[in-house]
């Protein structure tokens, strides 16, 4: 037990240090687009953001479900079936890239104006969205790297790899936006410059021959593919949900208050994604250790980590919300350049009321992580379904039409907590099955 509290350790804070620093680079694209290019900067960057994170969604549920299912297949000693599912996972991450380098070739346009820009917003959103889209093959194939050579037993370097990339981004960022004057195409090419830096690195690993999983002629691929998109879709919904809050409140937003609220949002959302991005390293962190011991049926492990995670969950909820709550008149200042009054005032109330769903989105996030590790995709899957949209839209839709702004903010903590509620029922529920077996 003492050793896998070690593990837990080791996994969990190399990765909720490494996702912290990964999602700094939003921060500080945000930060100096804001500088910049004040409140018109700020919102193209919202409106162009739900597509960033459909990509990081994909990324992530292609890596955190062919990395799971590898760990759980090499746990049993299962090595051709193990190096089949990365073999499987590198296809499908090619794939996508192209259908994403595609998208952004030919229907950024339209896929701009379908993001809600007016004529006013739509050269800054267009510049940012199409440069993001051709850059899709570094997002995937890195979130892909990351996971494997996580789940390899190279945490260290997993870690190592995605902090000098966000370190550089926000580096470039500054030199690109600021000295050499590229504005919104500075911000974007240094965000998409960022996971390539991040390959390199962990291009090492392979070059040294320490990577255990390898390419391998694969003719079930349609058959392995089904496994991993399982196994992978609550991580892609835990990024989408992001996505899909920004477009669903987005459109509300400019209908209640135009671009300043959209603006006023935009702050909130980029605290949002460092914060989820806290969950996801928790998330990230206890999946390998999850699956090994599950893999060898070290229940008494399994619960343990599963324990960790509640008890870690519940203590970084009450510091970000804490540290929310009692500076976000400082938090909005800093993203507020034109010191636009109306944007102060809505963006404090924003922070405040939206990010009382800190501990319901841990919650929900681990509970989706363990069910997944443990070959339980169906309720993990039903978990991040509600938060993404079964539960989220009409809430939503109902609070901003009966208190407007506040009704807003509110949706996204009511949401989530009733997540919570169904993702605790799914969870007794399965477990008295596993008993039972």
């Amino acid at each position: 037990m003492n050793n896998v509290f070690k593990e837990f350790l080791k996994y969990v804070s190399l990765n909720i240090c490494g996702q912290m620093v990964y999602s700094c680079y939003t921060l500080a694209d945000t930060f100096f687009v804001s500088a910049d290019m004040g409140a018109k900067g700020l919102t193209a960057l919202n409106l162009a953001f739900p597509v960033f994170c459909i990509l990081s969604g994909t990324g992530l549920m292609i890596g955190m479900g062919g990395s799971t299912n590898y760990t759980i297949q090499k746990s049993r000693g299962e090595e051709e079936a193990a190096n089949r599912i990365f073999t499987s996972s590198f296809c499908l991450a090619a794939l996508c890239s192209v259908f994403f380098v595609f998208l952004g070739l030919f229907f950024s346009d339209s896929l701009v104006r379908m993001l809600g820009a007016d004529d006013t917003m739509f050269s800054m959103t267009h510049t940012y969205l199409r440069v993001l889209l051709l850059f899709s093959p570094a997002f995937l194939f890195n979130h892909l790297f990351q996971c494997f050579v996580r789940n390899d037993g190279n945490p260290s370097l997993s870690t190592k790899a995605m902090v000098t990339g966000s370190c550089a981004n926000i580096l470039l960022d500054y030199i690109f936006i600021f000295p050499l004057g590229m504005g919104i195409f500075g911000a974007i090419f240094a965000t998409g410059l960022a996971p390539v830096i991040s390959m390199i690195i962990l291009s090492a690993y392979g070059i040294a021959k320490k990577n255990q999983f390898h390419l391998v002629k694969e003719i079930q691929i349609t058959k392995r593919i089904s496994v991993i998109l399982s196994s992978g879709i609550p991580s892609f919904l835990t990024e989408a949900t992001s996505g899909i809050v920004m477009l669903l409140f987005n459109f509300i937003i400019l209908r209640l208050t135009g671009n300043t609220g959209v603006a006023a949002f935009s702050i909130v959302t980029v605290v949002s994604l460092v914060v989820v991005a806290i969950y996801t390293g928790l998330s990230q962190g206890i999946q390998p250790v999850l699956s090994k011991n599950y893999g060898i049926q070290n229940q008494a492990n399994v619960k343990a980590v599963l324990n960790y995670s509640i008890m870690t969950m519940l203590l970084l909820s009450g510091v970000i919300y804490s540290v929310i709550f009692f500076h976000a008149s400082l938090i909005a200042f800093l993203f507020n350049s034109e010191q636009n009054r109306q944007l102060q005032e809505f963006a404090v109330t924003g922070l405040r009321l939206y990010f009382m769903a800190c501990p319901f989105i841990g919650l929900n996030i681990v509970l989706s992580t363990y069910l997944t590790s443990t070959e339980h995709p169906v309720p993990a899957q039903i978990i991040s379904l509600s938060r993404g949209c079964i539960l989220l839209i009409p809430i939503a839709f109902l609070l901003s039409t009966l208190f407007r702004m506040t009704g807003v903010w509110c949706a996204y903590p009511v949401t989530e907590c009733c997540v919570s509620f169904i993702g605790s029922i799914l969870f007794l529920f399965t477990l008295k099955n596993a008993r039972k077996k």
